[in-house]
């Protein structure tokens, strides 16, 4: 069974976060603060953490950042957890490199839901295989975007929305779909897959390859390789 990492300050937290990840199966992990958690990371390689994002000293949301951003790691996808539940810091820690946003407090069901959610989205999105369009590139394994072989500096979030259209060319995705498939389970207005789009287009337009994403009127955005 995968393995998992919980960061929280709280040990009542880590207690029961604990015992429901155990009776489900998977092996736990748990660390008080981002130090003792990176130690984790490099040394035991677990398959998903789960980080609280008001911790002492550096924050869950800074760890979240630098892992991402950190090549010489291969990090997992991490689920913050956290009383913040305003939409704007649901996207806040999606742009900082988390793969799915819980609100305390929160159930055990959600919590099992939410963990199978992201280990099968991530197991799908694993591939290190480079992806390249009209010289534009895409290396999943070290997450360097180039276009003309220039290097590009993408969020997360715009990461794996480039990598989803990338991966998926000539077909038309809904807005509620790229929500399900690269924002995962987080509930957030769909207009917030425009913002993305847009921003992404715009790190894309010195190259000209902003024209490779298209919007189909009335149905959603397509990534077009003969464009």
């Amino acid at each position: 069974m995968p393995c998992i990492l919980v960061v929280d300050d709280e040990p009542a937290i880590r207690e029961m976060v604990g015992i429901a990840l155990t009776s489900a199966g998977y092996d736990m992990l748990e660390a008080g603060n981002t130090t003792e958690a990176r130690q984790l990371i490099v040394s035991k390689s677990p398959d998903l953490v789960l980080l609280d994002w008001m911790l002492p000293g550096q924050t869950g949301f800074d760890l979240a950042r630098q892992l991402h951003n950190d090549h010489s790691l291969s990090s997992p996808p991490v689920i913050m957890l956290t009383a913040r539940d305003r939409e704007a810091d649901k996207v806040a820690a999606l742009e900082a490199g988390a793969d799915d946003y819980i609100s305390k407090p929160f159930s055990i069901s959600e919590l099992h839901a939410r963990i199978k959610a992201v280990l099968r989205r991530t197991a799908r999105h694993s591939q290190t295989q480079l992806l390249e369009c009209n010289s534009l590139s895409l290396d999943p394994s070290t997450r360097r975007v180039t276009a003309n072989g220039i290097n590009l500096e993408l969020s997360p979030l715009e990461f794996r929305l480039l990598f989803f259209f990338m991966n998926n060319p000539e077909q038309v995705y809904s807005r509620g779909q790229l929500l399900e498939q690269v924002w995962g389970t987080i509930h957030v207005e769909e207009r917030t897959v425009d913002v993305h789009v847009r921003r992404l287009r715009k790190l894309l337009e010195p190259s000209g390859h902003d024209r490779l994403i298209q919007t189909v009127r009335g149905s959603g955005y397509m990534f077009s390789k003969d464009t």
